[in-house]
């Protein structure tokens, strides 16, 4: 893999240089539902590269999970209820990122699987709905290690759904995962029987794909204008993708969770990032240079599809879906 040195934030040039041509970019366009089949949305295509983003269903997870304990319960409820939400649990969407580029499907992570929550695990049948078999996919690039994006690499049976993918990990995340006291590092908000599961999960699924395990570092590029970049504070080795082509876009994975906070209220500390602090400064800067340049985004759990663009507004930003 080709790499460089240059930061994500003076590269810019690599969104130009590294696209195969002019990219119709709009909107997005629907799939017609089939049967069993959650919205498939059509984020950006051209001749030779085209950009899906599919549903994994939803999931809950408790409100405190993402919302600072020390911000005043007024003031944290307002946001939740502007946002549609509110009360004891939040109802996220898990969105994931299919990439086709001339040969090679690409998925930015796997979605739950079917050990996680029921409503979730949806991507290996709406990925077959849309005509593209699970064999088929070349490259899964795993942000992170938490359920929610990993524990879609197995089926019920603990087989690989992706038998035919390599897959694309920063070592810190494989390292954060292998930890014998990976318990003692897990963010405080999760209660102990939860972070025996989330633990005991990870280093279940990360030795089943050991052996097809590629690991990334900063600008490491998993095709030809597709390319890891650092965004810890989630998890220590948490990395969003970019791809170049017209403005160029990046996948964020869990450095921008909630359609509100996130954006609005970047410097809230998220109780289930392992690093809390980390995750501030990594959203800021995201943000930054995402309004900057007009870049455009596709989160994780932000509203299906989750794509959009970020404004600045009074001090802050806001999420402008497209």
């Amino acid at each position: 893999m080709s790499k460089s040195h240059t930061p994500w934030m003076g590269r810019r040039h690599f969104l130009v240089t590294a696209a195969a041509g002019a990219l119709a970019v709009g909107g997005g366009t629907i799939t017609p539902a089939r049967p069993g089949q959650a919205n498939t949305r059509t984020i950006l295509k051209s001749a030779n590269l085209e950009v899906l983003v599919m549903s994994d269903g939803y999931f809950v997870l408790p409100t405190g999970f993402l919302v600072d304990p020390e911000v005043p319960k007024s003031e944290s409820e307002a946001v939740l209820k502007a946002a549609g939400q509110g009360g004891e649990q939040l109802q996220l969407p898990n969105n994931v990122t299919v990439i086709r580029k001339g040969s090679d499907v690409i998925l930015v992570d796997t979605g739950s699987g079917p050990h996680h929550q029921p409503s979730a695990g949806k991507l290996a049948e709406n990925l077959r709905a849309a005509g593209i078999q699970p064999a088929a996919i070349t490259k899964v690039v795993l942000t992170h290690g938490h359920p929610d994006h990993l524990w879609g690499v197995l089926d019920a049976d603990d087989n690989l759904i992706y038998p035919n993918a390599i897959y694309f990990v920063s070592a810190k995340e494989l390292n954060v995962w292998a930890d014998p006291d990976v318990l003692r590092n897990l963010p405080a908000v999760f209660p102990k029987e939860l972070a025996a599961g989330v633990a005991k999960g990870a280093k279940n699924h990360i030795s089943r794909i050991r052996d097809k395990v590629m690991m990334v570092r900063e600008d490491d590029e998993i095709v030809s204008g597709v390319r890891a970049i650092d965004t810890p504070g989630h998890t220590p080795g948490h990395i969003s993708v970019e791809v170049a082509g017209g403005d160029g876009f990046v996948i964020v994975g869990d450095a921008l969770t909630h359609p509100l906070i996130s954006f609005q209220y970047p410097s809230w500390r998220v109780p289930v990032d392992h690093e809390a602090d980390r995750g501030i400064a990594t959203r800021l800067r995201l943000l930054d240079q995402l309004a900057t340049d007009r870049r455009r985004l596709i989160g994780a759990h932000l509203p299906f599809p989750g794509s959009g663009l970020v404004e600045r507004k009074g001090g802050a930003y806001r999420f402008v879906a497209s």
